[in-house]
């Protein structure tokens, strides 16, 4: 199956970059090649510049109490298995206390460092890391495996809670969609939002509260969603794989999808 998310607000389009971004920090960490660990600074760099929002560690904090709160409601509730929950609120209290044990804004132990912030500042011009632009950056990526993953743990570790708190986060909200079968008519999908109860090919009774959409397809579906929403409708498309030397084109047969609205 392969999943796609499409998030109605900023805050939770912010989540899921710096989860993406996280996840190829931790991949091409994992791996022994200069080339994997540059690709892993440069993503570092760009969680750097995501995580440097002055609100984002309090709305973390916040979001992270009020699911607290919510599952502490369940605490009573005969069909919640009582060691899954405790296992929930004790996940939820490490990530918030991690959150407020960090001073300062989010990574600035690596703002302060001024050979980083040398590699950052030129890491984004087009060939502006190559060697003979910072030698001792070509130094430090000809150093043995053992001593470079030491520095990118070093380096990543005072920005994992965040990476800590944000994943349990969208794992709530992942689960909190219900999958429903649909069928795009040749290729286009309408749903009207709220309770008009109108609109094409589809149902109503969700609401442009949810915060993410997620569409699911068959690995083998030769097909692309793309979507725009906004508070009355949300509209999907399903356009042919990109071909080269090709135009995009609008898929015109009927496509199966598994369709969920995500709400914290």
């Amino acid at each position: 199956m392969i999943t796609y998310e499409y998030p109605f607000n900023e805050r939770i389009r912010t989540l899921l970059r710096l989860e993406a971004l996280f996840d190829n920090v931790t991949h091409f960490s994992s791996l022994d090649g200069a080339a994997e660990n540059h690709a892993a600074l440069v993503n570092l760099f760009e969680v750097l510049d995501v995580v440097g929002r002055a609100d984002l560690k309090m709305d973390l904090i916040q979001e992270l109490e009020r699911q607290r709160q919510t599952l502490l409601g369940f605490r009573n509730s005969p069909d919640i298995s009582k060691d899954a929950l405790s296992g929930a609120l004790y996940e939820i209290e490490q990530a918030s206390s991690a959150l407020l044990a960090l001073n300062g804004k989010f990574g600035q132990h690596l703002r302060d460092n001024d050979w980083l912030m040398s590699i950052k500042s030129r890491i984004h011009i087009p060939g502006g890391s190559c060697k003979f632009d910072l030698p001792s950056y070509h130094y430090w990526l000809n150093q043995p495996v053992a001593t470079r993953r030491a520095a990118l743990e070093h380096w990543t570790k005072s920005i994992l809670p965040v990476c800590d708190a944000l994943g349990i986060i969208l794992r709530l909200l992942r689960s909190s969609g219900r999958e429903e079968h649909l069928s795009a008519l040749c290729g286009q999908y309408q749903r009207m939002l709220g309770n008009s109860g109108m609109g094409g090919n589809n149902s109503s009774g969700n609401s442009i509260a949810s915060q993410m959409v997620r569409i699911i397809l068959v690995r083998g579906e030769q097909s692309v969603p793309e979507v725009s929403a906004n508070r009355y409708a949300i509209n999907i498309r399903f356009m042919l794989p990109p071909e080269p030397d090709c135009k995009p084109r609008a898929c015109e047969r009927d496509v199966e999808f598994e369709l969920a609205f995500c709400n914290l």
